[in-house]
């Protein structure tokens, strides 16, 4: 009777061992194939920590569910991410393949955790971190915002410590503003118009390109606005901005006590908060490249407006392109 029975006694084990794979390879997507660079020692380094995977999802465009997370060090500003894959690299190609979209990166952190760096806490820390690791795989800095949040009990449940009490789990949320209809590369042939008849109504320039070549320069003291190419951290350069800079670096090294102030603008979409680090980020791009260029740092002063004082008005998506600008002006 047994020798009968054999056959599909392996029958039963070949199912159950398949149906077993399909669970968990398929369905889970917990096998290796799926998560080539996951290391699984990640979960095991938080030992009585509730654990719980990562989101960064985007609308229907981009939703990432991995089963890791961010972990760091009590009063760390550096992640662990050794958990999470690619996922930041595939983070840094949808941001760079949708130049509109901005995200914020929030930090969290506890109210017992000890903020050695010089950021106003450390959720913004830990954010920034972030931020330079996506600036590093080619991610333009005015896409990437950063906040923070301060947790407790219960909400310290989003990034509980563990059982040690020397290490966090999580401790990083994502999210995404901005227009996607208003993000496609600028078409420089625009540029070129159809001669006007009547010279006094010349349209207003609808180009980033155009825009920058409408400033004129005069004076270090009469402000220019610099703009952007979309996507892309560097201003537009022209004649007129490398004039403007080589005037305000020479005046700067004769007047050691005068500044050169940079004030960054955005357009009204999006959150006023993100819009003000954004501004802000704007202009910090800008000082770091004239820093470069051999204006000394002492004497570049970065001001952040976000929306607060447009130019044009935000209905039209010329008015948010010109809106969108770091003005420039020695004080």
């Amino acid at each position: 009777m047994f020798t009968n029975k054999t056959p599909w006694i392996v029958l039963l084990l070949l199912w159950m061992g398949g149906s077993t794979w399909w669970h968990v390879c398929k369905i889970k997507q917990l096998c290796g194939d799926y998560l080539p660079h996951a290391n699984m020692e990640a979960t095991i380094a938080m030992p009585g920590a509730s654990t719980f995977g990562l989101t960064i999802a985007d609308g229907d465009k981009l939703n990432l569910n991995v089963p890791g997370n961010f972990s760091f060090a009590k009063s760390g500003e550096a992640a662990n991410a050794s958990a999470l894959g690619n996922t930041l690299q595939t983070v840094a190609a949808y941001l760079k393949a949708n130049p509109g979209r901005i995200m914020t990166i929030m930090g969290h952190y506890h109210a017992d955790e000890d903020n050695p760096g010089s950021y106003p806490n450390l959720g913004v820390a830990r954010a920034e971190a972030i931020k330079a690791d996506l600036i590093d795989m080619g991610v333009p800095a005015a896409q990437v915002a950063t906040a923070s949040m301060l947790v407790s009990t219960p909400a310290g449940a989003m990034m509980p410590y563990s059982t040690k009490g020397d290490s966090l789990y999580g401790g990083l949320a994502f999210s995404f503003t901005g227009a996607a209809t208003d993000t496609t590369a600028t078409d420089t042939t625009a540029v070129v118009a159809a001669p006007a008849t009547d010279t006094t109504t010349a349209a207003k320039p609808n180009t980033e390109e155009a825009l920058a070549e409408a400033q004129k320069f005069t004076s270090v003291f009469k402000p220019i606005d610099l703009y952007f190419k979309s996507g892309q951290s560097g201003y537009i350069r022209t004649e007129d901005t490398r004039k403007f800079f080589a005037e305000a670096e020479t005046y700067l090294k004769a007047h050691k006590d005068k500044k050169l102030t940079l004030t960054g603008h955005t357009d009204a979409t999006g959150p006023d908060k993100v819009n003000l680090e954004l501004s802000r980020a704007r202009a910090s791009g800008v000082r770091a490249r004239l820093r470069k260029d051999g204006i000394d740092g002492d004497q570049i002063v970065v001001e952040a407006k976000g929306e607060t004082e447009p130019k044009e008005p935000n209905e039209t998506a010329e008015g948010r392109k010109a809106n969108r600008r770091v003005t420039v002006v020695v004080q």
